[in-house]
């Protein structure tokens, strides 16, 4: 008997306070997108080189014509003078856990990035990043089917693909001036004081979420990687941070063309209604423009 993909969501989220209102909101999204349009599920696309784009997601699908982001949660970082500037080059976490052949950049074809950019308006950069850490993803994670689609969501709700408050993505692939977060001092989100020294986030009392996919320091000392194949693991580089939470997904997920699992894999990314039906619509337009 074929999994209802609502009741892994009610099981998630039963310890949660949410009102009848959004809960009713959810019910309604998912309702509407099993009837209707659907789960969108495996979308392949062949590059032009052979380079084969696994676009898996399963995505809640009412859209608007084009997601509108409203991350307020997150700055890009003007740190003060009296805070320590953030330099993940000189953290304990530049050694790279694991390795891959090529850097991301090599991976995907670049007229099937140009044309998707324009069709998206995903910047180059970030699309760059999305496929090429999909395809390693496939490879690491046979089993996962991962889509460039659910990162670029991911990308989308986190940092508007790292051009969130001014910040851009050089050539590099690293977010200018740095992406940082509010303070996770528990007002509004979980406490979490300092465990890096400041060292990634500028914050030697409060943890703050980093980078264009905003990973807290605890997160990143376990699966930071290193995506342009320069030896070092900068969450601030979207080549790195959107390999890291390739494998994140995968590893928490497993399977992510199974509704329940990709629910289950956003909402360890982060637990809100919300955050998880953001995801959803960014990575359900996405899909239906690729």
């Amino acid at each position: 008997m074929e999994a209802d993909p609502l009741s892994e969501f009610d099981a998630l989220l039963a310890s949660a306070d949410v009102d009848d209102t959004e809960e009713d909101d959810l019910v309604q999204t998912l309702a509407s997108s099993r009837t209707g349009r659907g789960w969108v599920i495996g979308s392949v696309l062949s590059a032009a080189l052979g380079v084969v784009l696994v676009a898996a997601a399963l995505v809640a699908a009412s859209l608007s014509p084009r997601p509108d982001p409203d991350p307020t949660s997150y700055v890009a970082a003007e740190l003060s003078g009296t805070t320590p500037r953030p330099d993940p080059r000189q953290t304990p976490y530049a050694a790279p856990s694991q390795q891959h052949e090529r850097p991301l950049t090599d991976l995907v074809d670049e007229n099937w990035v140009a044309e998707l950019s324009d069709d998206t308006s995903i910047p180059v950069r970030a699309l760059i990043a999305y496929a090429g850490a999909s395809l390693v993803a496939t490879s690491e994670y046979p089993a996962c089917g991962l889509g460039w689609n659910t990162l670029a969501g991911i990308g989308h709700v986190e940092s508007e693909h790292g051009t969130i408050h001014g910040s851009h993505l050089g050539a590099d692939g690293v977010a200018r001036p740095a992406i940082i977060g509010i303070p996770l001092t528990g007002e509004t989100t979980e406490a979490i004081r300092d465990t890096d020294a400041g060292m990634l986030d500028g914050d030697a009392v409060w943890d703050r979420a980093v980078g264009p996919m905003q990973f807290i320091p605890t997160t990143w000392a376990q699966w930071g990687a290193d995506g342009n194949g320069d030896g070092i693991r900068d969450p601030q580089n979207i080549d790195d941070s959107a390999l890291a939470a390739a494998r994140y997904l995968c590893d928490v997920g497993g399977d992510l063309t199974v509704a329940d699992n990709w629910i289950a894999a956003i909402h360890a990314y982060n637990p809100t209604i919300e955050y998880n039906n953001r995801v959803a619509d960014a990575a359900a337009y996405y899909a239906g423009r690729g």
